[in-house]
């Protein structure tokens, strides 16, 4: 039996992994799916305050509350800043990193160094501190790459504003142990808004073993739109 903890990105909550959480505790495995602080059942404690910090307490603290170990650690878009720093932080506890979509940073990145546009959202930010979600665009943009109208509107029940602070605070990896936890990325490669690039993903992981970049024909919002495709290859990731 293996432990996935699926960390989901901006503005979503931990109900974005419905469909797959059933799929991976069905081949036998233990799941968690937490809401990050601010989302979902933690929505009420959405705050000028909440940042980058704030969320990577949130999956620690999980991790050393359930006494998880041997955790295949999965970030989607934003979150991928949230697992690097929690596999900085205890990295005896990790098995395995998932970029799902995500942002790849460098030890004192933000999300705006890896992702510029974000500096655009924050500069659009009604009261200075939070970032609605991104408006629905037509096919085959979508809502974060969902197009079905039923999706969309289930998406729409959990989607919450985003912190500027998140965006703004830098990731940590001055952990010498973080490089040799191994990484899978995941891309979606369906369409993407403008503005929105990937940086290329070098052709060595940190732990010296070549790169594993894998792909799924979708919008960003797999776990939504292929959650059985996005299941099985997160049943392949080795750890």
């Amino acid at each position: 039996m293996s432990t996935f903890l699926l960390v989901h990105g901006a503005w979503h909550s931990g109900r974005c992994w419905d469909r797959v959480a059933p799929l991976l505790e069905s081949a036998g495995h233990q799941v968690f799916a937490p809401s990050l602080t601010g989302y979902g059942d933690k929505a009420h404690l959405l705050g000028p305050e909440v940042g980058l910090d704030t969320h990577v307490d949130d999956i620690a603290e999980l991790i050393e509350r359930e006494d998880l170990t041997d955790v295949v650690l999965v970030g989607h878009s934003y979150a991928g800043l949230v697992i690097s720093s929690v596999a900085n932080r205890v990295p005896d506890r990790i098995a395995h990193l998932v970029y799902l979509d995500a942002m790849v940073p460098e030890d004192g990145e933000t999300a705006i160094d890896v992702m510029p546009i974000s500096q655009r959202l924050i500069d659009q930010a009604g009261d200075g501190w939070r970032i609605p979600p991104f408006p629905e665009q037509a096919p085959p943009l979508g809502l974060f790459g969902v197009t079905d109208p039923a999706d969309i509107a289930w998406l729409r029940t959990m989607l919450s504003d985003q912190p500027v602070r998140c965006l703004q605070q830098p990731v940590r990896l001055d952990n010498p142990a973080t490089d040799a936890i191994a990484r899978t990325h995941i891309h979606c490669v369906g369409t993407r808004p403008a503005g929105i690039v990937r940086r290329p993903v070098p052709p060595t992981q940190p732990n010296g073993s070549p790169a594993r970049v894998w792909e799924l024909p979708t919008g960003h919002d797999c776990m939504i739109t292929m959650p059985a495709e996005l299941s099985e290859l997160l049943l392949k990731v080795e750890h």
